[in-house]
């Protein structure tokens, strides 16, 4: 039995979910939107995209030659990298971007040009995470190497007391992790476990990921080593300065919305989740508030809330529906979870890090939070 053959218990808080769906529906047929992007997600995408290929057209056409103001333009397109993975692949890859699938599909190829890959993604981020978060064995979020700890129900290690320290700098080379190796790791356990139809998928799915690594490193890596007048090495460095800056703005947006202290977190060893799936997203995400350039960088990811409710919504919805989630969520007396502040937010997430990294298995399944109860 494989874990995508879990099922929650709907019956349970069905009335929220019914209600919850009826009134967010009837919010945009009321104002007659659409669900999908408007006009400002379009220039939204384009400004993305500009800021992304601009300052690399301009080193590599030799506008641009001094080495610091190389250094500063590498940077800007690792804001570029981050841009394009919250506000454009995000909710290509959910389907939510437009209506048509053939638009969604050619614009989930953002992620292979800034080097991921989209089929990856999808089934870690849309299958497994969007359906089990915070459940052992079944989240790939939270199934990181055995240097972090990230659920309290996973093998606790010595060094994991300064996970809450180090965990930040891990967080710094996440996208080196995305281009370089994550997506081959990710293919071989989805094999593993049966996701992958066949053998012939698996090459197919493998041979997609080689393509797009050499388009990847060709256009970014060896094009620059080429045409900019400074050192490989140099080169190399910067490449590493854009992820390093990309990897830190994604980091912080992703990771503070499901391991906080007070989330709940699963270890599933049956089949039947004794809980509905849109009651246990509400038990799992907070949402956070953000402001100025880090609320128009996060995608509307900062409304986690909305977003698992609703993957289907473009996120430039969520902060109108917001708060028809957070009433019907508390007639309901079901948790609404909202921090005030990034800050706020990364410090509960630290908290948790912190926490999982100290905590023993007893004092664990002595407390409520910790044992996801």
């Amino acid at each position: 039995m494989t874990f995508l053959r879990y099922k929650y218990n709907n019956e349970i808080d069905k009335e929220f979910t019914t209600t919850v769906r009826l009134r967010v529906n009837e919010f945009f047929t009321k104002h007659n939107l659409s669900k999908n992007a408007n006009s400002y997600m379009v220039w939204k995408s384009v400004a993305m995209c500009l800021i992304y290929f601009l300052p690399l057209i301009a080193m590599l056409t030799g506008l641009i030659t001094n080495v610091w103001v190389l250094f500063f333009l590498w940077g800007i397109m690792g804001i570029g990298t981050a841009g394009i993975g919250t506000g454009i692949m995000h909710d290509a890859i959910h389907g939510s971007y437009s209506n048509s699938k053939n638009v969604n599909k050619f614009l989930s190829l953002s992620m292979n040009i800034i080097g991921g890959n989209a089929y990856v993604w999808h089934m870690q981020h849309d299958v497994l995470h969007h359906t089990y978060p915070n459940i052992d064995d079944a989240d790939d979020d939270i199934d990181i190497p055995f240097v972090l700890r990230m659920s309290p129900h996973q093998k606790q290690r010595w060094f994991h007391r300064y996970q809450h320290v180090y965990v930040w700098i891990l967080y710094a080379f996440a996208t080196m992790y995305w281009v370089t190796s994550k997506d081959f790791v990710q293919l071989n356990k989805y094999r593993r476990r049966g996701l992958l139809k066949d053998d012939k998928e698996y090459v197919n799915r493998l041979i997609n990921i080689i393509k797009w690594k050499i388009i990847y490193y060709a256009y970014l890596l060896v094009l620059p080593i080429i045409l900019i007048p400074v050192s490989a090495g140099m080169i190399v460095l910067m490449f590493i300065t854009m992820h390093l800056i990309a990897g830190v703005l994604l980091s912080i947006i992703f990771q503070p919305a499901h391991v906080f202290l007070g989330s709940s977190f699963i270890q599933q060893d049956f089949a039947k989740i004794d809980k509905s799936w849109a009651s246990y997203q509400l038990e799992t995400t907070t949402n956070f508030k953000l402001k100025g350039f880090f609320r128009w960088m996060a995608g509307g990811l900062n409304y986690q809330i909305e977003h698992h409710l609703f993957p289907n919504i473009c996120h430039v919805h969520y902060h109108r529906i917001s708060k028809i989630v957070e009433d019907t969520a508390k007639e309901h007396n079901l948790p609404y979870h909202r921090q005030g502040s990034l800050v706020k937010a990364l410090s509960l997430h630290g908290k948790m890090l912190r926490t999982l990294g100290n905590e023993s298995v007893e004092k664990r399944d002595a407390d409520p939070v910790l044992a996801g109860t």
